[in-house]
C-alpha cells in the first residue's frame, strides 16, 4: 500500500488541512481532528470531552439539534462525532455536490455549537442508562474501563472516556462550555478531505470557513509515559449471581511510534490477534473454556495497554486464568515460532489492503498520522517490513514489549462469593460492586 498524491497546508491560524483528491466516485469523505481529548477531562469529570464532542452536532448555528440532523440526513450525508484520549473526533462524508453544505455544518458544529442544556440532558442521562444496562447484560464491555483505571492511576489514560455514572451525573453546561473555550481551537485542529474536489477550491472555502477562528485558550502539554507495574494487583468485581466470570489482564505496552511496530503485529497475531492464535487454541479450541479469548496493544502518543481478556463459566475461573498466564509464560519463553509467524504475516497481509479501500478509509488514515507525527512511511513501508519479519525480531519484541505473567494487573468481574478466595491467589486483592457507579479501584 502506497498513500495516495495528496497536499498539506497550514493556515495562519494554526488550522492544518490534507488534501487527498480522488475522482472514482462523486463523494467527499472528511476526518476532523481536535488535537486533546479526554486524557484532558478534570479528575473528577470523566466523559467530559466524550460528552462536549457529542454535543458539537447535537445544535449548531441556526440549527437546533433536528435542524442539524435534518440537514446532514435531508443531503444523504453523515456527520458523526466522538472523543478518544488523545483528541475530539467528528468524520462523516457527503456529495461532492454538497460541499458548500459540509462545510456550512462543519464550521458550526467546531465554532458555533450551542450546547443546549435539554441535549446535555438527553445525551447524558443516555449514557448512564447505557452503562447501567450494560452491567445487567453486558459487563465485560465495561472491564477494559475497570482494567485502566486500576493499571494507570493518576495517569490520564485512566479516566474512562465515555464516564461513569457519578461523573456523568456531575456534568452541568458551564463545564462543557469551559472545556470547549479551552481545548478547542484553530491551533488544535486538522481538517483532512478525500474524495471528489479541486483542491485549490475546496482550500479557498476551507480558509473562508475556518482562517478566522480563534486558538484554544490553553496551551495543549504533552502526555508524559506511564510506568510499567512490577508484581501483581488483583481488582475483582462482584456481580452477584453471575454465571460467569470476565477477566482482564495487563501491563504497560508501548507507543504509537514504537519502531518494531510489524514484528509487534505478527507476534501479538500469533499470539492473541487470530482464531489461529495461541490464546484460542489454549482457552478455547483444546480446553474449551471460553468462546473468546484474545490480547491487543492500545498504542498511543505515549504507551498504553496490552491486554488479555477473555471469560468463563465462574467453576472453571481458576482454570482459565491460569491457562492465559501460562499461554503467556509461554511465549516469554519459548517465542511465537517460525510457523505462527508465517502464518500471522500472511494473516495481515490479507487484511491490510482492506483498510485502505475508500475515501473515508484514506481520509482516516492521514487523519491518524497527523495526530501522532508519524511519517507516511508508517503506511508506505508497512507491508515491506512485514516480509521482513523473523524469529529472532519476534523474540526481540516479546523480550521488551510483552509483560511478565508475574507483572500484571488482573481484573476479574463475577460472583465474589464463589471466586473470591481463588481471585486472591493472584496478587493483593481489592474489590468493589459492579454496582458502585464508578470505575475506581477502592484505596489499598
Amino acid at each position: 500500500m502506497k498513500i495516495p498524491p495528496h497536499q498539506r497546508t497550514t493556515l495562519d491560524n494554526g488550522v492544518k488541512l490534507i488534501l487527498l483528491p480522488r475522482h472514482d466516485v462523486p463523494l467527499i469523505a472528511f476526518e476532523v481532528v481536535v488535537r486533546g481529548g479526554a486524557r484532558l477531562d478534570p479528575t473528577l469529570q470523566a466523559g467530559l470531552a466524550s460528552v462536549t464532542a457529542e454535543l458539537l452536532t447535537r445544535g449548531a448555528g441556526q440549527r437546533d439539534a433536528y435542524g442539524f440532523a435534518d440537514a446532514v440526513e435531508g443531503a444523504g450525508g453523515a456527520l458523526e462525532a466522538g472523543a478518544h484520549s488523545e483528541a475530539l473526533l467528528l468524520h462523516g462524508q457527503f456529495l461532492a455536490r454538497d460541499r458548500e453544505l459540509m462545510l456550512e455544518l462543519l464550521a458550526d458544529a467546531l465554532q458555533r455549537a450551542r450546547f443546549e442544556p435539554a441535549e446535555l440532558d438527553t445525551v447524558r442521562s443516555r449514557r448512564i442508562e447505557f452503562i447501567k444496562a450494560a452491567k445487567d447484560s453486558e459487563p465485560q464491555s465495561l472491564i477494559g474501563a475497570y482494567g485502566r483505571a486500576l493499571l494507570f492511576g493518576a495517569h490520564p489514560y485512566a479516566k474512562p472516556i465515555s464516564g461513569s455514572e457519578q461523573s456523568l451525573a456531575e456534568l452541568r453546561r458551564e463545564d462543557v462550555w469551559q472545556y470547549y473555550q479551552d481545548h478547542v481551537g484553530a491551533d488544535r485542529l486538522t481538517l483532512v478531505f478525500a474524495g471528489d474536489f479541486d483542491p485549490d477550491e475546496l482550500r479557498a472555502a476551507v480558509a473562508s470557513a475556518f482562517g478566522d477562528w480563534r486558538c484554544a485558550r490553553v496551551p495543549l502539554l504533552s502526555l508524559r509515559a506511564p510506568e510499567r507495574v512490577k508484581g501483581r494487583k488483583v481488582l475483582l468485581v462482584d456481580a452477584p449471581g453471575s454465571a460467569q466470570t470476565y477477566f482482564w489482564i495487563a501491563n504497560i505496552g508501548v507507543a504509537r511510534t514504537y519502531p518494531q511496530r510489524a514484528a509487534l503485529e505478527i507476534t501479538n497475531t500469533a499470539f492473541g490477534g487470530s482464531f489461529r492464535s495461541m490464546l484460542m487454541q489454549a482457552l478455547r479450541v483444546k480446553s474449551g473454556l471460553t468462546y473468546s479469548a484474545g490480547s491487543s496493544f492500545r498504542r498511543g502518543s505515549v504507551p498504553a495497554e496490552f491486554a488479555i481478556s477473555s471469560f468463563t463459566q465462574t467453576e472453571s475461573t481458576t482454570q482459565a486464568v491460569d491457562l492465559a498466564l501460562n499461554t503467556l509464560d509461554t511465549l516469554k519463553h519459548e517465542g511465537a515460532g517460525a510457523r505462527a509467524i508465517d502464518s500471522a504475516r500472511s494473516y495481515i497481509l490479507g487484511q491490510y489492503p482492506l483498510g485502505f479501500e475508500t475515501a473515508a478509509d484514506w481520509a482516516g488514515a492521514l487523519a491518524e498520522l497527523d495526530l501522532y507525527g508519524l511519517p507516511d512511511s508508517y503506511i508506505d513501508e508497512f507491508a515491506g517490513a512485514l516480509r521482513g519479519v523473523d524469529v529472532a525480531q519476534s523474540r526481540q519484541v516479546i523480550a521488551g514489549a510483552f509483560p511478565d505473567s508475574d507483572d500484571v494487573d488482573i481484573v476479574l468481574i463475577g460472583d465474589a462469593a464463589r471466586i473470591r478466595p481463588e481471585a486472591a491467589r493472584y496478587g493483593a486483592l481489592r474489590e468493589k460492586p459492579l454496582a458502585a457507579p464508578d470505575f475506581q479501584p477502592p484505596p489499598r
